[in-house]
């Protein structure tokens, strides 16, 4: 049995987690597990075929009502806990993971499409949609992130390239301020960070933490 806690998150989650209000923190953290579980199945997958049923797995669990769900996996229980009714971005989330099942190199179609899951699971945390003010601010962060976050995993030059190229336009909008998601705007400055430093890994160097502080700090 998988728990949160033992789920390990990555350095940069357990960062954004610590400059979240905690009254949200569980949400995201659920999130946040979820997301690690994918980037396991798509990391470790040797057969497309047997990747997808896994995903589809999630999916099926993630269209049920929580309470026919199995119980026991922590993952699992904590989105039907903090993610109940608002699951469709989750699912979302699954089927961008699958995008990366396409055939190398990696499309940049195919690309798009998993940062824009990736982005849309975060926009749902935060409650904002299109339309809202604070949405073009919060996608905006949530994709400098998530391209950063993929670039630095992929083992092509010509997908980190890619990747790098869509970073780096996307790095050209000024970072606007987070107000009440300061662990996002920790995210998109790591981010944009690690696509300046070529898609290194977000957490790598000394200069992580302060570019870290100083994002919690201005809230961008």
């Amino acid at each position: 049995m998988h728990t949160i806690e033992t789920d390990t998150l990555s350095s940069e989650f357990e960062l954004a987690l610590a400059h979240t209000p905690a009254a949200m923190r569980p949400r995201l953290r659920a999130l946040f597990a979820l997301d690690q579980r994918l980037a396991r199945i798509i990391g470790k997958a040797t057969e497309p075929m047997l990747a997808q049923m896994r995903l589809s797995w999630w999916r099926e669990m993630l269209e049920q009502d929580p309470a026919q769900r199995p119980q026991g996996d922590a993952v699992l229980d904590a989105i039907g806990e903090k993610w109940a009714g608002e699951e469709a971005a989750l699912r979302d989330l699954v089927n961008g993971w699958e995008h990366l099942l396409a055939d190398p190199p990696l499309p940049e179609a195919e690309a798009e499409k998993f940062v824009e899951a990736r982005a849309g699971a975060l926009c749902a945390f935060a409650r904002v949609s299109p339309g809202e003010k604070a949405y073009k601010n919060v996608n905006l962060a949530a994709q400098i992130w998530a391209i950063a976050d993929l670039a630095a995993k992929v083992h092509s030059d010509t997908e980190r390239n890619l990747l790098l190229d869509m970073g780096r336009r996307l790095s050209a909008q000024k970072p606007e301020k987070l107000s009440g998601f300061k662990g996002l705007a920790v995210l998109s400055a790591l981010g944009r960070r690690a696509i300046a430093n070529g898609g290194r890994p977000l957490m790598e160097g000394r200069g992580a933490g302060f570019t870290a502080f100083r994002a919690a700090l201005l809230g961008k």
